[in-house]
């Protein structure tokens, strides 16, 4: 079938990307003209594992195209994911909807025949019906226009496994007999031959399963955080902590990583924007459990500084700091929120000289961050270093041999801020060894 994809960011030009992967003729639109012809080129404008190849494929095949007209997306098909991103809004916890509505606005006047709009994209609980009422309003198509809410459950350098093989396919309408079921049906009918659980449901529903997902893995991470804390307190190890509670089915071992805590465009934001709209709703105590959620990952950024002050003497002022990692995770150059360059930075106002290297995150990290240093090879960064802190857990780290740094390094000190180091091999090499939760 053909359809089209509405905003080619990180999530659409996935999205785009494996749509035509599934056989379909896909036309992504994008208002940012730059990222359209990197797209038609066959790259993406962004670090995701695979998608480049994916993209270069269906490119050269014709199957998959990209422009920044609306007019031509509106014509091309009549279903249309709409992928855009709902930041946070400025100095507040909400959603800023504002390239969501946009899209629609731009979108309904140039719908002149029956369409379904799916839309992909994190929104507050009851944005449905607003984006359906534009629509009946602004398209020629009126009330042949149908909404589908299909939440994305995308991990940023898993996306394109999450979305060919989803754990679950969410379909959320207005009505228990909507013919834009149909049609979704048919956009993901390889999916569901596959087995994937599909779960057919009303806009409400949909609409807060993006949220309470993350609202509950960050739970989880900062639970296991938490405990954390006890145990460097108490001289016990949390790793093994963690792998205990993990075998009790109820709990599961899977997402709850001890460290340095979570960041990136999703998690913080969908937990407070939760928290924002229940507020909204009325029921802002019921969400009272999310607040500590952040303030406890919060708490791990300032617990890593105070390891690093407390390794150096309690004097950062002119120590050489190296940090491994830059982007918030591994696998990715998102650098939204990262806990490494937030420690970083913090490093770096206090007094220290921070050197970063990171596999894919470096160009975005000087962007935002240029006062601190960088250096792409992991073990020249090391140079002259009093201090190493392991932040973002890159397979790279922790296959670098301990007792190749050590002529490189001033000091043999170094923090696991991810728990991926292997403690007895730092040490046997001569390092002082420390990690967040673990003797």
């Amino acid at each position: 079938m053909k359809l089209t994809v509405v905003g080619c960011g990180y999530l659409g030009a996935t999205h785009a990307a494996c749509m035509a992967e599934l056989g379909h003729e896909v036309l992504g639109m994008d208002c940012d003209m730059d990222k359209v012809q990197v797209l038609n080129s066959g790259k993406a404008p962004f670090h995701e594992r695979d998608l480049d190849e994916m993209l270069a494929r269906h490119t050269a095949s014709g199957r998959l195209k990209f422009t920044a007209s609306y007019a031509e997306a509106a014509a091309f098909g009549d279903l249309h994911f709409i992928g855009v991103g709902t930041p946070q809004r400025s100095g507040e916890h909400g959603y800023d909807l504002t390239q969501l509505f946009s899209a629609v606005r731009q979108l309904a006047p140039r719908l002149k025949n029956p369409a379904v709009i799916a839309v992909k994209s994190t929104v507050p609980v009851g944005t449905a019906p607003r984006i359906r009422d534009l629509l009946h309003e602004f398209a020629p198509a009126g009330d042949t226009i149908e909404v589908a809410w299909n939440p994305e459950f995308l991990r940023e350098s898993f996306a394109i496994e999450d979305t060919l093989r989803p754990d679950r396919l969410v379909l959320g309408f207005d009505t228990e007999h909507s013919w834009a079921e149909a049609v979704l049906r048919q956009c993901f009918e390889k999916i569901i031959e596959a087995g994937t659980p599909t779960i057919v449901t009303d806009w409400a529903t949909a609409e807060l399963a993006k949220a309470s997902a993350n609202a509950f893995l960050a739970t989880k991470i900062s639970f296991i955080n938490a405990i954390a804390e006890v145990c460097e307190a108490s001289g016990a190890d949390v790793s093994k902590l963690a792998d205990i509670l993990g075998h009790d089915a109820r709990i599961g071992r899977r997402g709850m990583r001890p460290g340095l805590g979570f960041g990136g465009g999703c998690l913080p934001k969908d937990i407070r924007g939760f928290m924002a709209r229940a507020g909204e709703l009325g029921v802002d105590q019921a969400l009272t459990i999310l607040r500590e959620v952040d303030a406890i990952n919060n708490r791990r950024r300032e617990r890593m500084v105070d390891l690093a002050r407390q390794q150096l003497d309690g004097n950062l002022m002119g120590k050489r700091i190296t940090v491994w990692g830059a982007a918030f995770k591994p696998n990715t150059d998102d650098i939204r929120d990262s806990p490494a360059l937030a420690v970083a930075q913090k490093l770096h106002e206090l007094g220290a000289t921070v050197t970063v290297t990171d596999p894919q995150a470096l160009d975005n990290a000087r962007k935002t961050h240029p006062g601190l240093d960088y250096v792409d090879d992991t073990i020249a960064a090391v140079q002259d270093a009093d201090l190493l802190l392991h932040l973002t857990e890159w397979p790279q780290f922790s296959h670098v041999e301990p007792h190749r740094l050590a002529a490189r390094a001033a000091s043999l000190r170094v923090v696991d801020g991810r728990g991926t180091l292997n403690a007895d091999s730092w040490r046997e090499a001569g390092w002082t060894f420390r990690a967040l939760g673990r003797p």
